[in-house]
């Protein structure tokens, strides 16, 4: 089982949808608790980065039955997301994915824009400094583009359910066996990465931030079990579409194809270890 820690109030809200698969545990630290109970925890909002740094709370009794393997949620501007080093140091001997949220930052001023632009930075070191098993960087605007016209009513709603459904389902191929193929194991270096939906008619894939530099990518492909079971020459398709793949000598690339009784779908997750750097703009 793994654990799931949601930090601030959006990486919280991610984090609450695995508490409804029974599969995880799962931890919420945000300053909109009342009460601390075994799932729920304050912590304080406050008005700089240092504030948080130096008023992490101990948290020894609260993750005391944390995992060995721990998925942390977190959004970079929100204040929260400086007690992130503070929290995660508390349990840096467990194996930690941390998936970082980040906002659409041309439209953030002020101190939120740089917490955001500390914290991107700061978290995308000590991933390679190997504090944590993985950085997953998701762009909420690249998010919404995958996803096509999202109503303003539910759109965090509708993201969060995204960025839910699509690590829920990469657990899942991880602790299942393909129907064919293997997806390789990231080398130790490539600890910086992203996810991208795939259109299983071309797999043409949709990345939900734009990794500079990947080194390598890995193919979940979902395919119905009826074509599974009558399509005759899938295998040699699909394959030929990744061997045509603009690729160098520095890029692998493997796959693996698994079976489901619904319609096609998939995922790819690429993997660098080149640190990603802010879009500079025009009026800054």
């Amino acid at each position: 089982m793994i654990s799931i820690i949601g930090i601030g109030s959006a990486g919280s809200a991610i984090a609450e949808r695995f508490a409804t698969t029974g599969n995880y545990d799962v931890y919420m630290l945000n300053h909109n608790v009342k009460e601390n109970s075994e799932q729920e925890y304050k912590i304080e909002s406050l008005d700089s980065p240092e504030e948080c740094e130096n008023n992490t709370p101990d948290l020894s009794e609260f993750f005391a039955n944390v995992r060995d393997r721990v998925q942390v949620f977190v959004m970079g501007s929100s204040m929260s997301s400086n007690y992130v080093l503070g929290i995660l140091q508390q349990i840096s001997h467990k194996q930690i994915d941390l998936f970082y949220i980040k906002p659409d930052t041309e439209l953030l001023t002020g101190m939120p824009r740089v917490v955001e632009r500390v914290v991107f930075g700061v978290l995308q070191e000590y991933a390679r400094s190997g504090m944590f098993r993985s950085l997953t960087l998701i762009s909420n605007l690249d998010l919404e583009t995958a996803l096509g016209e999202v109503p303003i009513k539910t759109y965090y709603d509708t993201l969060n359910q995204s960025i839910f459904s699509t690590v829920h389902h990469l657990n899942y191929f991880e602790f299942s066996d393909p129907e064919i193929g293997q997806v390789s194991k990231p080398a130790a270096m490539n600890r910086i990465r992203t996810i991208g939906f795939l259109d299983i008619k071309r797999l043409k894939e949709k990345f939900l931030f734009p990794l500079d530099t990947p080194r390598e990518l890995c193919y979940y492909i979902c395919i119905n079990d009826e074509r599974l079971a009558t399509e005759g020459g899938l295998h040699k398709k699909l394959v030929d579409m990744l061997k045509s793949k603009p690729k160098n000598a520095f890029l692998k690339m493997s796959y693996a194809i698994y079976g489901t009784p619904h319609a096609d779908f998939g995922f790819v997750v690429a993997h660098t270890n080149v640190i990603q750097q802010e879009k500079v703009l025009d009026n800054e």
